[in-house]
């Protein structure tokens, strides 16, 4: 199984909670975090489940698997987002001492780790993680326009 493989098959798996997320009738974006080949945390958007504007995928994956590692720093681990991190969740990456993040999507409203900013290269900051943008980017893409077409069809914002 090559590198290429891997990393599709983490992000099919954040896809998988992305639509767990619509399914709740949240924004489509899914998150998995891998240590040692293996997944310990997912996650999607809870943002209108759970009326928390800060119920994004990556967070709530990254409280998730400081539980199962059973400490805050995220060594070792590789976050798997199908939408490219916001600002507040690019922070969230850096404070967890996250090892890799591999995404899906850029975002050219909100993307804060290739698309509008760059915090995870910032040189100022004490961590900065890999970063693999565009896995699976198609596939990603198209499950959010699906998504916010349906919505302003229903004549939702």
């Amino acid at each position: 199984m090559t590198a290429v493989d891997i990393h599709e098959g983490f992000m099919r798996e954040a896809l998988a909670e992305a639509r767990l997320a619509e399914a709740a009738g949240d924004v489509p974006i899914g998150a998995v975090i891998v240590r040692e080949g293996r997944i310990i945390a997912r996650a999607g958007n809870r943002r209108a489940a759970d009326n928390d504007p800060v119920a994004h995928a990556e967070l709530l994956a990254i409280r998730a698997a400081a539980v199962a590692v059973g400490e805050w720093r995220l060594t070792g681990c590789t976050l798997y987002v199908t939408l490219e991190p916001c600002v507040m969740c690019a922070g969230a990456i850096i404070l967890a001492r996250v090892d890799a993040v591999v995404y899906g999507a850029a975002d050219p409203k909100a993307g804060a780790v290739r698309t509008l900013y760059h915090l995870l290269d910032d040189p100022r900051l004490n961590h900065r993680p890999d970063v693999l943008g565009g896995v699976l980017a198609a596939e990603c893409g198209q499950a959010l326009t699906d998504f916010f077409r349906r919505q302003r069809a229903m004549g939702k914002k």
